[in-house]
């Protein structure tokens, strides 16, 4: 993969952006941006392509007017939020380069890894994604977060690297991989990993947040979690139908235990207390059961019901054939 490519033209390195309410921190973006574009000139050529998870601050203005001034800058604003592992894959199916990497608007992830990443996919590597050696915020949620990646990975039905986010180089070729699939609720990084292709891990600081806040709580941090897990792995099922078994099982032998119980002792007094509190335990465990079945049955609905990924409202430096949602 050489600066050249075999048609003659030179190589297009998409760098994907997802945004929302990114206002304060694009100035600063766009500067490391184009401080990257000029160290990569020699190799590739790049393009900055945003896509706006419908913002309610200046971030679309500001986007407008790097636009305006620089074709390199395309984007396109969503009629709704559309969550971020959708918005990210709306992105991925915008680009046009011969490689994408993504990063945060925030600056967490230095865009400056690119030549570092360029380098190792000339090396042949499809996929380059960062490992997060270290994190500045809050301790709770940083071990939350560690725990969710152990946990993750060892359920999933293949491996998928621990402490990774969405920091990642990828070729063409997986992209064109991923946009075929039809999950409405992506884990991106999971899908990833399944793909197989060559991968590799680049090992590296996180800062923290140039400006702004966090988009991801703990709450939206559970729920990416459990889309992971019920997106990625039948072990829940596979769990549920054990502890029906096991249930099952125990139910047998308190039956035929206190059937024997009153053979030998037919005064023993009627338990109505350890009845309601048995009956009140089978209907909660069975609730909690079929809420494991509830949510795989929800995904097979999404997926028959076939919504767009995201529906577009503006777009800057696209035209409407370049459109693919």
């Amino acid at each position: 993969m050489d600066c050249l490519e075999n048609s003659g033209k030179r190589t297009l390195v998409s760098i994907s952006i997802p945004v929302l309410n990114e206002a304060d921190n694009l100035d600063a973006l766009y500067q490391r941006l184009n401080s990257v574009a000029a160290i990569m000139a020699p190799k590739c050529d790049l393009e900055f392509v945003f896509t706006d998870n419908h913002s309610d601050d200046a971030t679309w203005r500001k986007l407008s007017d790097f636009a305006a001034r620089d074709s390199r800058v395309r984007a396109i604003r969503f009629s709704k939020n559309v969550g971020f592992q959708r918005s990210i894959l709306a992105n991925y199916m915008h680009t046009s380069g011969d490689a994408v990497m993504q990063i945060d608007a925030d600056l967490q992830d230095p865009p400056e890894l690119l030549e570092e990443f360029f380098g190792l996919w000339q090396s042949g590597n499809r996929v380059v994604y960062g490992i997060r050696r270290g994190r500045r915020e809050n301790f709770f949620i940083n071990k939350f977060r560690q725990f969710g990646y152990w946990f993750i990975d060892s359920i999933s039905e293949y491996p998928i690297p621990r402490d990774v986010g969405d920091f990642r180089l990828m070729d063409r070729a997986v992209i064109d991989a991923l946009v075929k699939f039809k999950s409405p609720n992506p884990y991106l990084r999971g899908i990833i990993a399944g793909l197989g292709f060559s991968q590799v891990g680049v090992v590296y600081d996180r800062e923290a947040r140039l400006a702004g806040v966090s988009k991801f709580g703990l709450s939206r941090l559970i729920r990416l979690g459990l889309t992971a897990i019920f997106n990625h792995s039948a072990i829940p099922l596979r769990i549920a139908s054990l502890i029906g078994g096991a249930m099952l099982v125990m139910s047998a032998v308190g039956a035929a235990y206190f059937v024997i119980l009153k053979l030998l002792d037919p005064d023993l007094p009627q338990g109505l207390a350890s009845i309601h509190v048995l009956v009140l335990f089978g209907i909660g465990l069975q609730s909690f059961l079929l809420g494991i079945i509830g949510e795989y049955l929800l995904r097979i609905y999404l997926i028959l019901r076939s919504e767009p990924v995201a529906i577009v409202d503006e777009v800057l430096n696209f035209s409407k054939a370049d459109l693919k949602l």
